[in-house]
């Protein structure tokens, strides 16, 4: 649909020979890769005579509903034409609405498996329970998101614990602590388990000895790790006796490591992503502000299929600060255009990152010398990533290849995070880090090189590693790594 593009793997040597003096065969190749009335009706009107006007109010309501579904200006769209302009009538991002349509979300079995691992976890750990506020390990185990049940200060809680049955099997008990006044509405939670039970803390009451109350509890106590404070301390206290600690590493590698269904959406989340970043890239013009890019990219992700979406868009030396100065610079002759964008689908985030130029811009040489050298160090530690290696090694790799380019002091900030229900998640790439990389891990892979006053590159791709331990961008099934800033 989207077509082939040609490239180089990741795993072949000559990619890692890119410098700045091959740059400009990529960048001479570039041109061919671009391109009103109110009251009563008076009885003595006909049908036909009232034909026109209810027509006309029928498309009047049809137009008002555009800046609901589009999230935008009706009358002022400057996210779509350089300096504002009338709304289009007809999609421009109409061929992005198809990629994911056919995904869909973790099913029942999928979660009851959880719960069972999560379960046996527990009994091999000595633990009697695991308790989650609304977030992402809620959402993990029970499908609790914060979007189905808003923090407050009223606790409500997901507490799993095992309980040993036939023949030395464990199962996953699953219940709720709710406040009372709640229950009925958090008993509409779609919570994938078969017996429920729903534990009820009265205004009156402390919540903490209600749960203490309702459940067995004989040894430790592991919270997930994102829990507010005022939970723990809440627990300790009613259980002076018993520890009560953060999750323990096996417990938070179960969510870690992704099934093949989690990858199967996060590929399609970063996909979506990165066709939306070519289909913006496609419709920008020099003189076009931060703020109308940054527009444009939050209506091809909502087309895309993806929720949440939004976009970091940074115009020339503002992408020297990794994150933004708040400014809404107008794009520039010889300006970069970092976009650093991401949504979610069904859950499960996306993150993608490209530096782009566009068909009439003018990059100094230096500019597209450091672009090469960033794509560089991304293949690098693609190539080191895989099972079995040590999280700060493949962080050095890429932080070695810089150092050899003499850029490694502007590449400020580590390598990669986890991504999967959380846009940043353990474990993370980076220098210090002993962490083991294991089949099922998700990370993003985004080197950057940042000269404050002047220039700022980064791009970013995620990858997952396969059953046979190797690292494979989740980007890869429409093309992976960018090709050149006109090609991304």
């Amino acid at each position: 649909m989207h077509g082939i593009r040609q490239r180089v793997s990741v795993t072949d040597n000559s990619l890692l020979a890119t410098s700045s003096n091959n740059f400009t065969h990529l960048s001479a190749q570039h041109p061919s890769l671009m391109e009103k009335r109110v009251g009563q009706t008076p009885t003595n009107l006909t049908t036909a005579q009232l034909t026109g006007p209810r027509i006309a109010f029928l498309l009047l309501a049809c137009i008002a509903w555009i800046p609901l579904i589009f999230g935008t200006s009706l009358f002022h769209v400057s996210g779509l034409f350089k300096g504002g302009g009338a709304f289009p009538l007809s999609n421009p991002f109409s061929d992005l609405a198809n990629h994911c349509e056919s995904s869909q979300p973790i099913t029942a079995a999928e979660f009851h498996e959880r719960q069972r691992r999560l379960a046996s976890t527990l009994h091999h750990l000595n633990a009697s329970a695991f308790i989650a506020e609304p977030g992402a390990s809620a959402h993990y185990f029970g499908n609790i998101s914060t979007t189905a049940w808003k923090l407050s200060e009223r606790p409500l809680l997901l507490v799993i614990t095992p309980v040993l049955v036939n023949d030395n099997q464990i199962e996953a008990k699953v219940a709720i602590l709710t406040p009372q006044f709640e229950a009925t509405r958090a008993k509409m939670l779609p919570i994938p388990h078969d017996s429920v039970e729903y534990i009820e803390w009265p205004e009156e009451r402390n919540p903490y000895e209600v749960a203490i109350s309702a459940l067995t509890i004989e040894d430790k106590v592991y919270l997930d790790e994102s829990a507010r404070l005022f939970i723990f301390n809440g627990f300790q206290k009613a259980l002076s006796n018993i520890s009560v600690a953060p999750s323990a590493p096996e417990i938070q590698e179960l969510r870690q490591r992704k099934s093949d269904a989690e990858i199967e959406l996060l590929k399609c989340a970063n996909e979506a992503t990165l066709l939306a970043i070519r289909a913006v890239h496609k419709k920008m013009t020099i003189g076009m502000k931060e703020s109308e890019a940054r527009r444009m990219m939050s209506m091809a992700l909502k087309v895309a299929g993806l929720d949440n979406g939004g976009c970091l868009t940074l115009f020339g030396e503002n992408a020297a600060l990794p994150h933004g100065s708040g400014s809404d610079r107008v794009l520039g002759q010889s300006d970069f255009a970092l976009f650093d964008c991401g949504g979610s689908l069904h859950g499960y985030v996306s993150d993608v990152t490209r530096t782009v130029a566009l068909p009439k811009t003018k990059v100094p040489s230096e500019h597209q010398a450091i672009w090469s050298d960033v794509l560089s160090a991304q293949t690098v530690a693609a190539r080191v990533a895989k099972a079995g290696a040590i999280a700060q090694d493949i962080d050095a790799s890429a932080r070695s290849f810089l150092n050899l380019t003499g850029r490694g002091a502007y590449f400020t900030h580590r390598l990669g995070h986890g991504i999967g229900l959380e846009g940043h998640e353990e474990p993370y790439i980076r220098g210090g880090s002993l962490d083991v990389i294991k089949i099922g891990h998700t990370f993003s892979n985004e080197p950057g090189i940042y000269i404050e006053g002047k220039v700022g590159v980064r791009l970013e791709d995620c990858f997952y590693i396969n059953s046979d331990g190797q690292s494979i961008f989740l980007t890869e099934g429409i093309g992976g790594q960018a090709l050149s800033p006109w090609d991304p």
